[in-house]
């Protein structure tokens, strides 16, 4: 651990020193100086072009889109898809390799407008012996468009000698819930029930209930609890709890609590049912129903846990009340309930955002009064707010000093210097800690590509945008709406109006509701260009688009009116 005097360091002082400190991608970051500190060594400062590679104009004084910093072009160029990749594969080639791979991936990138149509494209490939491996990849490459996961689970079922697992009919059950196809969704369970016994499990269930509390169907969530049997699942304290857990992250503490009084009398309760409801009450700040019910607990004869005063916690520092997350924590002591390391950590980042930095790292000194060891969590939240204050390098030392202690860098650790080195619109450093993190196979999420793609949208460096979303396929990290609407807004204030017109449609073919000031902005920036071809098509886009929304309602009320008119969607056909 760093010594308490370093860390008191990182956030007192003010002249910041600026020795490097490593060979690894994030020594880069800790040469970002200001005024006030000594040169940096000559051997270890960023050349001009990469210093000043934010700046509005390169040196002939337009932006290079090809533009890929000399040190990593060669694994630029190693990720970037081949645009136009064999699709069909012959006969003697090994199942699931890269060839297969890519060329199922290729065609899946391109507009469908259902899933008929992408199975259809797939009849193109023929060949190869469909795998659960070569499936299950696919999926989590597409798992946030379900027209490309949902037509391709449907054509790999029709292959000769291939038999999907439960785990993904579960998958698809969950991708469907998730883009809110519940229709769809359920005609999967139902189909996975008449396969064979044992096809629906609680997992099945669980996932169903989650989607459903999700998108705010708390009372179908709860009905699909009490319907379980029909499935062959039995209604136990684990799902009982998976339902007012789902419900509670649902928006709805209040459905949470209802569940409990209904079924308290037929299925036995733990600690972790009162806790559930703990953490709702105090996540909607009705503290004096959460009080309540821990005194439930209490009565039910379960004693508090660290979870449950450490909800109480996290809710008082959301509100910056840090005298009563001073008594919350003396009460738990009082009581035999230890603050954990997850405890410290939710405090010391609220005191680091709220800029009582130095009530932050006095922290470490109670961690150790109490045994607390900090853990990845800690040491990636400190990084956090030691960026957030400006502190590059002393966020560099704890960075570095991470592997000396023993403690594992995760991909919370590397999406935190990511998003900091991104903020200070530092590439080479940003595409280095992700190319580390490659090297050190630690894979990344939706969240740590965001900030790349949000500067590179920004720079204008669309080669390495296009590399960025190649390299987010082949680590199965699918883009989401929030993915498509950085891209569009990205797009759209750089003045590439015609990739954001393609992201736009793409976002839409797959399924993905766009948000009304996404729309706003592009429909304005193409007025605004005298782009009318364009404005038009992207209105006739959202005409199809709220057309097959108010169908998909009405589908809702009748199955049998369903199979009639998902047929005849525009939305499906026209695109």
């Amino acid at each position: 651990m760093l010594s308490r005097l370093r860390i008191l360091n990182c956030f007192t002082c003010k002249n910041l020193s600026t020795q490097a400190t490593t060979i690894s991608g994030f020594y880069r970051f800790t040469n970002l100086v200001d005024s006030t500190t000594k040169p940096t060594p000559k051997s270890y400062e960023l050349p001009d072009w990469v210093k000043f590679s934010d700046s509005p104009t390169s040196l002939n004084g337009d932006y290079d889109e090809d533009f890929v910093i000399p040190s990593l072009a060669p694994w630029v160029d190693g990720h970037l898809l081949h645009p136009t990749p064999k699709l069909v594969i012959t006969q003697t080639s090994q199942p699931n390799n890269f060839g297969e791979v890519e060329a199922i991936t290729t065609l899946l990138k391109e507009k469908h407008s259902s899933p008929e149509k992408v199975a259809q494209a797939l009849a193109q490939l023929s060949g190869f012996k469909v795998s659960n491996g070569l499936v299950e990849l696919i999926m989590k490459r597409f798992s946030n468009n379900w027209v490309s996961a949902f037509g391709f689970f449907n054509w790999a079922k029709f292959q000769t000698g291939y038999e999907h697992s439960p785990q993904l009919y579960n998958f698809m059950v969950d991708i469907l819930g998730k883009s809110k196809n519940f229709d769809l969704m359920w005609e999967l369970v139902e189909e996975m029930a008449c396969l064979r016994e044992g096809y629906v499990t609680s997992d099945t269930l669980i996932k169903v209930m989650r989607r459903l509390a999700k998108a705010g169907k708390h009372e179908e969530a709860i009905e699909t609890f009490r319907r379980m049997g029909k499935f062959g699942v039995k209604q136990d304290t684990a799902m009982l709890n998976a339902l007012m857990d789902a419900l509670v992250k649902g928006n709805s503490v209040e459905h949470a609590h209802d569940a409990l009084l209904e079924f308290k009398g037929s299925i036995p309760l733990s600690s972790h049912s009162f806790n559930v409801l703990i953490h709702g009450w105090c996540k909607v700040r009705k503290f004096e129903w959460a009080k309540k019910a821990m005194e439930d607990m209490k009565k039910h004869g379960f004693h508090p846990d660290t979870f449950s005063y450490t909800t109480f916690v996290e809710s008082y520092c959301r509100e910056k009340d840090f005298r009563k997350v001073d008594q919350v924590m003396a009460e738990m002591r009082e009581n035999g309930c230890t603050p954990n390391a997850v405890t410290y950590t939710i405090v010391m980042l609220a005191l680091g955002k709220a800029g009582q930095l130095k009530e932050a790292l006095e922290l470490y000194e109670k961690m150790k009064v109490d045994g607390c060891v900090p853990d990845t969590a800690f040491y990636s939240s400190l990084i956090f707010i030691l960026g957030k204050a400006g502190r590059i390098k002393d966020a560099g030392d704890v960075f570095e000093d991470m592997p000396k202690q023993g403690v594992v860098r995760d991909v919370m650790t590397y999406n935190t210097v990511i998003s900091i080195a991104c903020s200070h619109h530092r590439e080479e450093t940003a595409l280095r800690l992700l190319k580390e993190m490659e090297d050190s196979s630690c894979k990344p999420e939706l969240e740590t590509y965001h900030p790349l793609l949000k500067m590179c949208c920004k720079k204008k460096r669309m080669k390495v945008l296009r590399f960025l979303l190649d390299h987010m396929l082949r680590n199965n990290v699918s883009f989401d709406v929030g993915t498509y609407t950085l891209l569009v807004h990205g797009m759209c204030r750089s003045g590439k109006l015609k990739s954001a017109c393609s992201f736009f449609e793409e976002m839409v073919l797959q399924g993905l509701a766009p948000k009304q000031v996404t729309l706003k902005l592009l429909l304005g920036e193409l007025e605004s260009k005298n782009m009318i071809k364009e404005k038009q098509h992207i209105e006739d886009l959202m005409a199809f688009w709220d057309a097959a929304s108010s169908r998909s309602e009405k589908i809702l009320q009748s199955k049998t009116q369903a199979n009639i008119e998902i047929k005849n969607l525009p939305f499906r056909h026209q695109l």
